[in-house]
């Protein structure tokens, strides 16, 4: 087993550079160092936790230029939209600290005379945390600022794709003067992250990435009575209703489709259009689409880069091609980017009509820059289309009627349904999903109850 890894960067499919695995001594001493920390940590004042992960935050937003050159280089988004990920960032961070005094506070039941009774969150230990490469700040965040504020120590295992922003993470922490073993990264190959899972040490696990990796958390942790949050997979839906503003859908979607070149969580993956509209709305899609900037991401003009890898590149070129031998049409011609090189990681956005659900590209979980578009007769027809998937992560509805967006919103089998916008987590609102798309809560106040227990005081006077 090899005890060095290689990020190759999809800028140029050279190596960007090469780090080393952690030994499985360098793991158990982790997990002695985050043992030991929990008492003195959880006894700092909340008010002092939060003033130390608010200077993390600091020194991360005061080193955004790193930060985004970090993501470009990694997975290739462009360097004019890497910046936004550490604005979001700071947005989730300080709405989490914001709210620590809500999220924490003691329960109060209604008063019984002759008695004290309330209910009083405790953190739960040691909590792991799996991040993925597509929103590799973001996605982290999430949970490593309610578990900190929370009085848990924390281990960052990340994508090997993306290991220069762990150790970002790692230096904001240290500079923040966290004390020792209180915040940790790990660099870990498969096997070794699934022993970590099941470590007696941990308390609670974090992952976000694909569905067959969620299955190989929540086994490896099955034998220990531990919570595990899981974000997986999406095939988001949107409908374009018959009172939609067009424009403004066209607009939002074809963004929600294609930003970071698909390759986000709760990615557009699937639209579906009033019949009134279709033509138009098609029209426009693909007009807009085809005015891409696509190429290199270290250019500032350019606002479409490569997907992370090839190999996932490959993979939608499958799909896309498969959908077209079974009838599908693609709108935007071979040739019209030039930068698309089949086998490399630079593929061009891709448009599909004359597709269904019998096609993978309208079922199966995409994270690529391809969307398929189908007809509609009415909002029941769109209503069955969309809950006809395996996952429920979010869903959005495009019209003009609030109390149409709320009732549809009831059908829908998600954890979040957006009315006229799209690809978004408001961190006051809880992000999670149904069906394969996961289980737990993370962001708003219900995300500090994940990553604490409940002490139940019980005084008799």
């Amino acid at each position: 087993m090899s005890q060095t890894f290689s990020v190759i960067t999809p800028i140029d499919g050279s190596v960007l550079l090469e780090r080393a695995y952690a030994s499985d001594n360098q793991v158990a001493a982790a997990l002695t160092a985050a043992r030991d920390a929990r008492h003195g940590w959880r006894a700092t004042t909340l008010t002092e936790r939060i003033a130390l992960v608010g200077r993390a935050v600091d020194w991360l937003v005061a080193n955004k230029v790193r930060a985004a050159d970090a993501i470009t280089r990694q997975i290739g988004r462009p360097i004019s939209q890497s910046p936004g990920e550490i604005g979001g960032l700071e947005e989730r961070a300080r709405y989490m600290m914001a709210i620590a005094d809500e999220g924490l506070a003691d329960i109060r039941p209604t008063t019984k005379a002759g008695f004290e009774r309330f209910l009083r969150r405790k953190p739960l230990g040691t909590v792991l945390v799996l991040a993925p490469w597509n929103y590799p700040f973001l996605t982290a965040i999430n949970t490593l600022v309610p578990a900190l504020i929370a009085g848990n120590t924390v281990i960052l295992k990340h994508s090997s794709q993306t290991p220069l922003v762990a150790e970002l993470f790692d230096e904001a922490f240290r500079s923040a003067g966290l004390p020792a073993g209180v915040f940790q990264i790990l660099h870990l190959d498969h096997d070794a992250t699934l022993k970590l899972v099941g470590a007696p040490e941990i308390d609670f696990v974090a992952f976000t990435g694909s569905v067959d990796g969620g299955r190989a958390v929540q086994q490896a942790a099955g034998r220990r009575f531990i919570g595990v949050g899981l974000e997986l997979g999406g095939k988001d839906p949107a409908y374009v209703r018959n009172d939609a503003d067009l424009p403004s859908a066209i607009d939002n979607l074809v963004d929600g489709a294609f930003f970071n070149a698909g390759q986000s969580c709760c990615a557009v993956e699937r639209i579906y259009v009033h019949r009134r509209h279709y033509k138009d709305f098609v029209d426009g899609f693909v007009e807009l689409t085809r005015a891409y900037r696509f190429g290199n991401p270290l250019d500032s003009k350019t606002n479409l880069g490569p997907m992370v890898r090839a190999s996932a590149a490959d993979s939608v070129r499958r799909q896309i091609a498969a959908a077209v031998t079974a009838g599908a049409k693609a709108l935007i011609p071979a040739g019209h980017f030039a930068v698309d090189a089949p086998g490399s990681a630079y593929l061009a956005p891709q448009v599909l009509v004359g597709v269904d659900h019998t096609m993978s590209v309208m079922c199966d979980e995409s994270f690529g820059p391809v969307i398929g578009i189908m007809p509609v007769n009415d909002d029941l027809d769109a209503v069955r289309l969309m809950n006809d998937s395996r996952y429920g992560l979010t869903a959005s509805i495009w019209t003009r009627d609030r109390d149409a967006a709320i009732r549809f919103g009831e059908a829908i089998d998600t954890g979040t349904v957006f009315m006229n916008r799209c690809d978004y987590l408001d961190p006051a609102l809880a992000w999670t999903g149904a069906k394969d798309s996961g289980r737990g809560v993370s962001l708003s106040v219900l995300g500090y109850a994940q990553l604490t227990r409940v002490k139940s005081f019980h005084l008799k006077g």
